[in-house]
């Protein structure tokens, strides 16, 4: 027979003693971010890089800007050549000292949000400067065009990196510079025409109230990566329920630490250089040095000026998209394209400026610019560089601080071609000579020196590192 215990009787059992070790530490949950499935590419990607680069293109038309209206500024503002050079030297110096805060917002925020800062800047600065009648606030105007410039290529890059496979970067880079050099030559062609028939104020205002459209496809239709491709971060396995929003957070990098490891990566600093030595000459050339030198130096027509010009523009077009293949083709292309630009580049402005007279003939003209327009292509090999080299995390302060070398490159010699000018011609802006121009032409060779010095150094150092 089974007795069934009495349930109702009170418990009478002794309660453990207490201990008085202190509970087992639980280990603080690390955020684990999961590997993103590889970008999709496709059509949607070209829409999202298209959206973008409507955004660069529009920059390049901003920056280009000043190139076809350097002598009317001049008249306008009743400057010589050295204020004439401050202004594109203050534009790219706030263009370059941007590079590293801009590619640290676009890694925290994303590039959607800095291309829509950087619209609202470009149309400001450009509608200020349409309606500016004096030197100062005209100054002023185009450093806050820099200001918004800045924040455009740089997102334009991070969004190719989101939304194509990695293979595809280094020939959609080139594809972007290309699509840049298309504002270019509607700077060069329509601009250049809207500013002798339609006057300064209007024409500077139609393309400031440009940004209105841009806005808006950005605001509407750009995302920054593609659906489903965001990384997703997993809880620590241990407590599935521990990771807070603070603590992922708390996982990035401080802005000083990220920066600091982009620079001790010998690729970055390789990128920066040849960015700085490859980009400066058409750059110059192109922003405000050009259209002076073919009328004042080689007494060029505007129209025939503006043609030149144009070429440079067809020129550089055409680089990016070979350059853009090679690149995709093989990696091994980098530094022999880098050192064919540049030894080129060089000795063209050699035969160019030791023509007897000061006055080459055409074809050489034409020779040099068709050389220079495999100036830029040239540089964004630099960003291939960094970009092979640095962690996804960090990627747009890496190419923020490669961007900076050939703008650092065009302002010195902006400058100094400046400088030069008005050293060499008393009487002031109308009287600048062949000569003068060709002995102020000669201060190219000092970046272009210090900067080949540069790359052949990093260059055993990145392939002692990174064979």
């Amino acid at each position: 027979m089974t007795v069934e215990p009495d349930r109702s009787a009170p418990s009478l059992s002794v309660p453990a003693p207490r201990s008085t070790a202190e509970p087992p530490a639980v280990p603080t949950p690390v955020p684990v971010t999961a590997p993103a499935p590889a970008p999709p590419g496709g059509r949607a990607a070209w829409l999202a890089w298209s959206i973008g680069v409507s955004v660069y293109i529009l920059a390049v038309i901003h920056r280009t800007s000043l190139g076809v209206a350097g002598l009317d500024a001049a008249d306008r503002f009743g400057i010589g050549a050295s204020a004439l050079s401050t202004f594109s030297i203050l534009q790219v110096l706030v263009y370059a000292a941007m590079q590293i805060p801009v590619g640290l917002l676009v890694d925290r925020f994303g590039p959607r949000r800095v291309l829509l800062l950087g619209v609202l800047l470009l149309s400001a600065g450009q509608l200020a400067f349409a309606f500016s009648s004096a030197f100062g606030p005209a100054l002023a105007s185009r450093a806050v065009l820099g200001c918004g410039d800045a924040m455009t290529f740089i997102s334009v890059l991070r969004i190719a990196a989101r939304w194509f496979p990695a293979a595809r970067n280094p020939f959609v880079a080139q594809l972007t510079g290309l699509a840049g050099m298309g504002g270019n030559l509607v700077t060069t062609v329509v601009l250049a025409r809207a500013l002798h028939s339609e006057g300064w104020t209007p024409t500077f205002t139609a393309i400031a109230l440009l940004g209105v459209v841009v806005f808006a496809l950005v605001a509407l239709f750009l995302q920054d990566t593609p659906p489903h491709q965001e990384p997703a971060v997993r809880p620590d396995p241990v407590r599935a329920d521990a990771v807070r929003p603070d603590a992922v957070r708390a996982a990035r990098p401080k802005v000083g630490r990220q920066v600091l490891a982009c620079w001790r990566e010998p690729g970055t600093r390789l990128g920066l250089w040849i960015h700085f030595t490859t980009q400066f000459p058409g750059n110059a050339f192109g922003l405000l040095w050009g259209l002076p030198y073919l009328v004042q130096a080689q007494g060029m027509s505007r129209a025939g000026a503006g043609g030149l010009l144009t070429l440079l523009v067809l020129s550089n077009m055409t680089f990016g998209f070979v350059f853009g293949r090679l690149l995709s083709a093989s990696a091994r292309a980098r530094m022999p394209i880098v050192l064919t630009v540049v030894v080129t580049t060089g000795l063209g402005w050699a035969l160019v400026l030791a023509w007897p007279g000061g006055h080459p003939p055409t074809w050489l003209l034409v020779g040099i610019i068709l050389v220079m327009g495999s100036n830029g292509p040239a540089s964004l090999v630099g960003l291939d560089y960094a970009r092979a080299r640095n962690p996804a995390e960090r990627l747009g302060t890496a190419s923020g601080i490669v961007n900076m070398g050939g703008f650092i490159g065009t302002m010195i010699t902006l400058f100094g071609i400046g400088v030069l000018l008005d050293a060499l011609s008393p009487d002031g802006a109308g009287a600048y000579s062949a000569t003068a121009f060709r002995w102020a032409f000669c201060w190219q060779y000092v970046p272009l020196a210090v900067g080949t010095a540069m790359i052949l150094r990093l260059r055993r150092k990145v392939m002692a590192t990174n064979p």
